[in-house]
């Protein structure tokens, strides 16, 4: 669990990278929010891969494909409030909002997609079953 856990921050350190180069070249034509969305469909596809192939070392399937981007519904929507909030009500910058938002969803996202990906018996330490 611990050595997924470590994977999962590497991936998510890549798929924030991919994410936010996408945002910053997006928001410039056509604005910070349509280029929150489409940045983080681009970046979770990879994502998805990512996980897949390395964090959990589980084969990409079309099932898994489909269901995957359920392990992110929270953390758009925590991502996508965040930036909203913290450009519109916080006065933050919009090149930072979202890595700031993106830092509070991610152990969100990691129970999720760990579950999806390895199974009902996958759970995080001190909340249940071991693996």
């Amino acid at each position: 669990m611990i050595g997924q856990a470590l994977r999962f921050v590497v991936v998510g350190g890549i798929n924030t990278a991919t994410y936010y180069a996408c945002y910053l070249l997006l928001r410039e034509w056509i604005g910070y929010l349509p280029g929150h969305v489409v940045a983080f469909v681009l970046s979770t596809i990879g994502s998805f891969f990512l996980n897949t192939l390395y964090t959990y070392r589980v084969r990409p399937t079309l099932r898994r494909f489909l269901l995957f981007p359920l392990s992110t519904v929270a953390n758009f929507v925590v991502t996508t409030t965040g930036v909203v909030v913290l450009i519109e009500y916080a006065g933050m910058d919009e090149r930072a909002a979202p890595l700031v938002a993106a830092a509070i969803a991610i152990p969100v996202t990691f129970v999720v997609a760990r579950r999806l990906l390895v199974g009902r018996k996958a759970t995080v330490i001190g909340l249940g079953d071991s693996p």
